[in-house]
C-alpha cells in the first residue's frame, strides 16, 4: 500500500513539474533566471520553515549536512542547466537533462553495489528514446552548452539518489527546509555575482507564474518527492519523474497553444510505456 502511495505522489509531482515548464517559460519573459531561482526557493524556504520550526531546536549536524548537500546539488543542477541553455537549444537542453534517469542506477551501483533489474533497464531505455523523440532534431552536436547541461543532469541524478537515501534517516521537515534554504542562499548570492538583482519588473503573467513555481513546483513538489521516495527505490523514482517531459509537452500544447505533433505523441508514448514497464517485477541483473 505504501508503495502505491509513493508512486501516486511521484506521478503528481511529474504532472505539476510539467506545468512548471510552462510557468518558467512565461516567467522568463520579464524575470531573469537567478531572480526566478531566488524567489521560488525563497518562497519554499519560508513555507517549509513553519513546518520545521518546532524541530529546529533539536536539529543535528547530520540533518544539516544532508539538507545542505541536497540543496547544493539542486542549486547546481538548476543553475548550470540555465547557463547551458544560453549556449544550446531548448530541445537539446531538455533531452540532456532527462538523461538523469539513466544515471541514477549507475550511482546506486557505484555507491551501494545495488543491482537493478531488467525491467528498470528497459524502462530507462524507453524513457531516453521517448525524450529524444520529443526533444531532438537532426542537428545534435556536442558543445559547451551541452556539456554544462550534462553536469546539471548528473546533479539532478545525485539529488534523487541522496533523497532516497536520506528520507529514511532524516526528519523530512528538516531535510526539506535545509534543502530549500541552501538553494535560496546560493541563488541569492548568485544574484550579486551576475548583477541580476537590478531591474526587477515582472509582468502580471510572470508574477503569477513565479508564484506557481514557488508554491507548487518547488514547495509542494519537493515535499511530495521526499515523502514519496520513502516507499519507492531510486531508479524507479527517476523513471517516474522523467515523465515531466511528457506532461510539459502536453501543457505546452494546452496553455501555450503549441501544436501536438506525431513526434510528441510517439515520444510521450515511449516515456509512458517505459514507466509502466519499470513497475514489472523481474530478477536483478
Amino acid at each position: 500500500m505504501n508503495k502505491y502511495k509513493g508512486l501516486l505522489g511521484l506521478i503528481i509531482v511529474t504532472v505539476l513539474w510539467g506545468g512548471g515548464f510552462v510557468a518558467a517559460d512565461i516567467a522568463l519573459e520579464t524575470i531573469t533566471p537567478f531572480q526566478i531561482m531566488t524567489i521560488r526557493f525563497g518562497i519554499a524556504s519560508v513555507i517549509m520553515f513553519f513546518g520545521a520550526r518546532k524541530y529546529l531546536k533539536t536539529i543535528t549536524q547530520q540533518e544539516i549536512k544532508c539538507g545542505v548537500l541536497l540543496g547544493a546539488f539542486l542549486f547546481t543542477a538548476f543553475s548550470v542547466q540555465t547557463i547551458g541553455l544560453q549556449f544550446t537549444t531548448p530541445a537539446k537542453n531538455a533531452f540532456i537533462t532527462s538523461t538523469y534517469v539513466a544515471i541514477v542506477p549507475f550511482i546506486s551501483y557505484i555507491f551501494l553495489k545495488r543491482k537493478t533489474n531488467i525491467t528498470n533497464v528497459i524502462g530507462v531505455i524507453l524513457v531516453i528514446i521517448g525524450a529524444g523523440i520529443l526533444s531532438l532534431k537532426s542537428d545534435f552536436t556536442v558543445g559547451i552548452g551541452d556539456s554544462l547541461t550534462m553536469i546539471g543532469a548528473i546533479c539532478y541524478a545525485f539529488q534523487i539518489f541522496f533523497t532516497g537515501e536520506f528520507v529514511s534517516k532524516i526528519r523530512l521537515s528538516i531535510l526539506n527546509f535545509m534543502q530549500m534554504l541552501t538553494s535560496f542562499i546560493l541563488s541569492f548570492i548568485s544574484l550579486g555575482f551576475t548583477g541580476e538583482y537590478v531591474n526587477f519588473n515582472p509582468s502580471t503573467e510572470s508574477f503569477i507564474a513565479i508564484l506557481y513555481l514557488g508554491l507548487i513546483s518547488t514547495t509542494l513538489c519537493y515535499f511530495l518527492q521526499t515523502y514519496s521516495q520513502q516507499f519507492v527505490e531510486e531508479t524507479q523514482a527517476a523513471i517516474i519523474l522523467s515523465m515531466e517531459a511528457m506532461f510539459g509537452a502536453i501543457f505546452s500544447a494546452i496553455i501555450l497553444n503549441e501544436q501536438i505533433t506525431t513526434r510528441i505523441l510517439i515520444g510521450s508514448s515511449c516515456i509512458f510505456i517505459g514507466v509502466i514497464v519499470s513497475q514489472i517485477k523481474r530478477k536483478n541483473m
